[in-house]
Parts: C-alpha cells; structure tokens; sequence
C-alpha cells in the first residue's frame, strides 16, 4: 500500500475531532484542527513527490490550491467579521482558479464537456435563485465565485475524455471536486439562506474532496 494512504485515515481522526469542536464551539481545538486538518492534505499532495512517475505540473498546482485554502480556513475560522470572511472567499476562489488552470493544463476543454457544462450551469444558477434574496451587497462576489467553482468542476470530470490522468485518478479528481462544491453550497445556503444547525458537516465534504484531488497526484502511471 502506498505511504501517502496511512495519512487518510489519521485526516479523518482530526477532521472528526474538528467537527465535534465546531459543534460544541470550542474555539482553541478548532484554531489548531483546523490548520492541521489542512497542513495533512498539504502533506498528502507533498508525497507524491517520492513516487515514481509523478507530474509536476499537477503536484505543484495541487500544493499552491492547497496553501491558498490554508489561509482561507484560517480567515473563515473568523467569518463573523466581514473582512475575514471576504478574505477567506477570495482565497479559496484563487484555490478554485489554480484547480481549474492546472487540470486544463493537463487535460484541455474537449467539446464533450458542453453536457457537464450545462448541468453546472442549470445547479449554479438554480442555487443562485434560491439564495438571492439574502446575498445584498455580496451577489456581485458569489456569481463569479459559482461561475469558478462550476468552470472547476467542468474541467475536472473533463479530465476523464483526456489522456493526462488515469482513468483512476480521473475519479479521484473528479469526486473530490463535486464534493469540494458541495461543501461550498452547504456553507453558502447556511449563509445566505436559512441558517442550518448541522452545517458543520460541510468539514466532511470539504477534506474528502480536498484529500481525493491531492491523493491523485501519487496516481500518475
């Protein structure tokens, strides 16, 4: 079994005890699980770097996507404060922008993408309808955050008509992706739409998603 899969399930040991802080707002344990939880992921792309082959176009996209979703986990640890919570949307969109530039890198659009495309497109803007009417002065921020996030979606399931990725780290990508996604609309409804006692469970999906995109970087055959 390759090294870097004894990390998940110790992420999954942090993000548990991450989750249960969160829902008993114990502050201190979120300040340091949450970093960690992130600084494992980083670690999980980090170790493709001793396997043979790896890409380094994809590892080094992965990492820079990753340390820009560090400094948003560790802005929207204060998201009640506005300043934060604009600084950690705007990070985790360059995260989103660096996902989407390194798989087109690899693997650029093909014309069968139109049909993932539209579904994107019809999700996106669906949400967008349902939570307009508490976005205020944020609408502007949250249509081009949707339209990134989507555009990364896109061209990650895109990866399976390429020849760049295997079929097996297409997967990866791709899941870790959707579920990256999800957990942004899990946030995104929680804020701007009705207020969601469980919404922490958004953490689950995030370092899923998180953790199959960097896992794919020790995939390369």
């Amino acid at each position: 079994m390759k090294l870097v899969l004894y990390l998940v399930p110790i992420l999954a040991v942090t993000v548990f005890f991450l989750i249960r802080a969160e829902f008993r707002k114990t502050q201190r344990q979120i300040y340091v699980l949450k970093p960690i939880s992130t600084l494992f992921v980083i670690a999980v792309a980090l170790l493709s770097f001793g396997q043979t082959p790896m890409n380094l176009t994809y590892t080094v996209g992965v990492l820079v996507g990753l340390v820009l979703s560090l400094g948003g986990d560790v802005a929207l640890m204060f998201q009640s404060n506005r300043k934060a919570f604009m600084v950690g949307l705007v990070l985790f969109l360059l995260a989103h922008v660096t996902y989407a530039i390194t798989f087109a890198l690899l693997d650029p659009a093909h014309a069968g993408d139109w049909f993932p495309a539209l579904v994107m497109f019809l999700i996106g803007a669906s949400f967008y309808v349902l939570i307009h009417d508490g976005l205020g002065t944020m609408r502007g921020p949250v249509i081009v955050y949707i339209v990134i996030i989507s555009v990364m979606v896109v061209l990650a399931i895109s990866t399976f008509t390429g020849s760049a990725l295997t079929p097996r780290q297409a997967w990866l990508v791709s899941l870790g992706a959707i579920l990256f996604y999800i957990s942004d609309v899990i946030l995104a409804a929680n804020r701007f739409w009705k207020p969601f006692k469980y919404h922490r469970v958004s953490l689950t999906f995030y370092y899923a998603g998180q953790c199959l995109i960097a896992l794919a970087a020790s995939y390369f055959a």
